[in-house]
């Protein structure tokens, strides 16, 4: 399992989200409050994050624990961000793809980061890779089940599915052919956010400045945190949250 966050808002460090916080993603490495499968997020971590006049997003990303990332708080204190997504991981299956496997996962414009695991892995999804173009398989960043779901959502978001449909429509399909897999995804462009709830938690956050923030679990004691139901797309903007149920696949 992990942990992910996203943040929309006026420009401020990314520290002030992932790195201060009582509880945020910092502490969530080694201390997670609300994790249901797994208690140590030490596999990987990595922030993406856009600058003002450039839709394309950077990253920094590393294979190891974010506690004991020493240049980490330098960077937190000194880039500032309107938009991030940030995530830190438990690997499922130990592989050898290092920091290439640690979300976000990104091309074009877009971030994108999942909560779970596919259960199966990889066998459950030979049906769905043979709906994929070859060239998209050889290009996959790594070896894991996120990179996996990772090139069904841009094989949507490349046909002109809008993000939220192409989350939703990943996690249907994957759900049919794996069923018991953990689904939470999540994605942006920098200008909105789109996630599932599927098998574990996800919360959002309007913050007074007007900023908003999509995560696994709170990263503070506030009350104005708002729990997401399972098996729900959220769609959302700095300005407001869409919730849309996420129907069972048909048997």
């Amino acid at each position: 399992m992990c942990r992910h966050l996203a943040y929309l808002g006026p420009q401020i460090p990314f520290g002030q989200v992932v790195l201060e916080p009582p509880h945020g993603l910092y502490r969530q490495s080694w201390a997670p409050r609300h994790q249901r499968h797994g208690t140590v997020n030490a596999d990987g971590f990595g922030i993406g994050w856009y600058a003002p006049d450039d839709p394309l997003p950077a990253r920094y990303r590393r294979a190891g624990p974010m506690w004991a990332d020493e240049q980490l708080p330098d960077l937190g204190r000194v880039i500032r961000s309107g938009a991030l997504l940030a995530a830190v991981r438990d690997a499922t299956v130990a592989g050898a793809d290092a920091e290439a496997a640690a979300a976000p996962f990104a091309a074009g414009r877009y971030l994108f980061s999942h909560n779970g695991a596919v259960a199966g892995w990889p066998d459950t999804m030979a049906p769905l890779a043979a709906g994929l173009p070859a060239r998209e398989l050889l290009r996959l960043a790594a070896r894991n089940d996120t990179a996996f779901l990772w090139a069904l959502v841009q094989h949507r978001l490349a046909r002109g599915d809008d993000p939220g449909e192409a989350l939703a429509e990943t996690v249907r399909e994957v759900a049919a052919a794996a069923p018991g897999s953990r689904l939470n995804l999540l994605l942006t462009d920098g200008t909105g956010i789109a996630a599932t709830t599927w098998g574990d938690t996800l919360f959002h956050l309007a913050l007074p400045d007007g900023g908003r923030v999509v995560a696994s679990e709170p990263y503070d004691t506030s009350p104005h945190w708002t729990e997401v139901p399972d098996r729900t797309l959220l769609r959302a903007t700095r300005a407001e949250v869409h919730l849309t149920p996420l129907k069972e696949p048909a048997t």
